[in-house]
């Protein structure tokens, strides 16, 4: 009853003040409600009218960049806010039919106390002579461990603690033909857990890692645009080799497979095929085991609940161009973990599948809000270009 005593009296003297001001001011009243409501109109225009910019091509501009930044969800990482500065530049200015180079930097902090920093570019430099690529992240996050293999994450136990992860990938490629690389790969990341809450579930392993290693690629890569691809192959294998020498806690050997590829199947819809593998051989840490799960493959799983030294997963996915910058997405996939290739189980295989939405922020470069499922679980992610 106070509360509303309360809330009587501040309304009366609202009113009360308000009327004395309409009497004593009068049009002057009238005169700063229409300057604030043009003033609102005036703000609005400026930001339609930024995305409407930011959407128009720019290939002859030295370097296009535009922000933008809103909510974000994932099953990994929960509500949270996220901005992005995406840009397109060139290198050479002359051929117009080269795909530009790409520049992405990140930031995102969530309700789990989650918080990341991170900018990802590739580079072409004239004639697509040469290619740089690099991913730098800082990341803290809190997490589960189930523990190792299948089994361990099908049964649903796991334990909470605090992950820091500070991670580089670097690789220098040369073209030896057409669409055809060849290059070093250079792998610096540092591990850091904490505040298990279950004793008795922590890793056998020492807790914290540092992984140093150096490599080779060969890669074939015929695809239009890289953040959003419409025709065109991706084929890739690496080889990573962590060790000692180098700085890491553990000596180990990493191979990433990975092959896509992008066709138009009818107006405005294109179909896209992931396949990505990765394994690990040697004395692995537990934090640089393969994982399922993420914003990119295997939407819709918590991303280490399901880990081993090797993995596997596709998925295809069928994009479709709706109406000026709206599209939507539906795809479906399939992962593994396993130890050793002889002890791969079909029978221990994950399903994965879901539909996204897709706002286009920039010329062909994508806004994603996508809801995947899997086994027993689903998840929001909000992210920028194409999951693959």
């Amino acid at each position: 009853m106070k509360q509303k005593h309360w809330l009587v009296l501040g309304m009366t003297i609202f009113v009360s003040m308000l009327s004395s001001a309409q009497q004593t001011q009068g049009s002057n009243t009238h005169a700063t409600v229409s300057d604030s409501l043009a003033s609102k109109k005036k703000f609005t225009e400026r930001i339609i009218s930024y995305f409407e910019e930011a959407k128009k091509d720019k290939s002859n501009k030295k370097f296009d960049i535009s922000f933008i930044g809103g909510p974000s969800y994932s099953v990994d990482t929960k509500l949270g806010l996220g901005i992005v500065a995406s840009g397109l530049y060139r290198l050479d200015k002359e051929n117009m039919n080269l795909q530009p180079s790409a520049v992405s930097i990140y930031t995102n902090f969530t309700t789990s106390g989650f918080f990341s920093i991170g900018v990802e570019n590739t580079t072409i430099f004239p004639e697509d002579k040469y290619r740089i690529n690099y991913d730098m992240n800082f990341a803290f996050m809190p997490s589960k461990f189930y523990g190792i293999g299948f089994e361990a994450g099908n049964n649903g136990l796991y334990t909470k603690y605090d992950e820091y992860r500070l991670s580089l990938k670097l690789d220098a490629l040369r073209k030896v033909l057409n669409n055809t690389y060849i290059g070093a790969t250079f792998s610096a990341q540092h591990f850091k857990a904490d505040n298990f809450e279950i004793a008795d579930m922590r890793p056998n392993d020492p807790i914290n890692a540092t992984a140093i290693g150096g490599g080779f690629i060969i890669q074939y890569d015929s695809r239009d645009f890289i953040p959003n691809p419409a025709k065109g192959w991706f084929l890739k294998y690496e080889q990573v080799f962590f060790t000692k020498a180098l700085g890491s806690n553990h000596n180990f050997g990493r191979t990433d497979i990975t092959a896509r590829t992008y066709q138009k199947v009818w107006e405005k819809g294109i179909l896209a095929f992931d396949l990505n593998g990765s394994f690990n051989n040697g004395d692995v840490p537990w934090n640089m085991l393969s994982q399922i799960g993420g914003s990119r493959q295997m939407r819709g799983y918590f991303i280490g609940q399901f880990r081993d030294k090797k993995q596997i997963n596709a998925q295809v996915e069928l994009r479709q161009k709706i109406y000026n910058r709206h599209g939507i997405a539906l795809w479906g996939g399939a992962g593994n973990v396993f130890e050793n290739f002889n002890q791969f189980d079909w029978d221990k295989t994950l399903p994965a599948y879901g539909i996204g939405y897709r706002w286009e922020f920039k010329n062909r470069v994508n806004i994603r809000l996508d809801y995947g499922i899997g086994k027993g679980q689903s998840g929001f992610y909000f992210n920028i270009n194409e999951s693959f």
